[in-house]
């Protein structure tokens, strides 16, 4: 049965994003550990954080991202933006990207195609889970996006990648919210990181 998951890489004091984000800074100032992990799975030892991420990655079949995980910019689009990673973004499946501005469907090479969602975080899931069929949807951040599904209940499970930094300043992945209950149901260890999933229960 498919689920709705999130994944995402959180500092030893729970930030998900450092400080001052920005064109240069996307993550926030000095906050490149929370993603370099992800870069070095060839190395040895890094089997567990390459086979979770291969595992993560072949179970989704859709998307659904803010827009700042999408671009800096905010008001109206400048349609010659077309994300961070390039002609080939690394989602390989449909994505839906939340949004006060409409924008186009945006088709990259790979596969992935990024649809502009202007009605909120239930419509934006409903489009996901249709273009996903039986394989999961992922909230892809950032961590406002992610909070808000929880805070719908609309999410059943969570991955968090604790990097063992702090960063003391940022995005705080669980702000604001209260109420939700966690069920640890693994842990992972690696030399970098350490994988904790939980199941979300309503």
């Amino acid at each position: 049965m498919s689920i709705v998951t999130a994944n995402l890489a959180v500092s030893l004091d729970g930030f998900a994003a450092g400080p001052e984000q920005s064109l240069d800074h996307p993550f926030g100032t000095g906050a490149d550990a929370l993603t370099a992990w992800m870069l070095e799975t060839d190395q040895p030892g890094r089997e567990a954080d390459r086979d979770l991420l291969a595992a993560l990655h072949a179970g989704t079949g859709a998307h659904v991202m803010g827009r700042n995980m999408f671009g800096p910019g905010r008001g109206a689009w400048d349609e010659t933006w077309t994300g961070w990673w390039g002609a080939e973004p690394p989602y390989h499946a449909p994505v839906f990207v939340l949004t006060h501005h409409q924008r186009a469907p945006l088709e990259m090479q790979g596969g992935t195609t990024f649809t502009f969602v202007t009605d909120g975080i239930e419509s934006a899931l409903e489009q996901a889970r249709a273009a996903a069929g039986d394989q999961d949807v992922e909230i892809a951040g950032g961590a406002a996006t992610v909070r808000q599904y929880l805070a719908a209940g609309l999410l059943d499970e969570l991955v968090l990648h604790l990097v063992p930094v702090v960063l003391g300043a940022g995005e705080r992945l669980l702000d604001g919210l209260s109420g939700i209950a966690l069920e640890p149901t693994e842990v992972i260890a690696s030399p970098a990181v350490t994988h904790l999933r939980y199941s979300v229960r309503r």
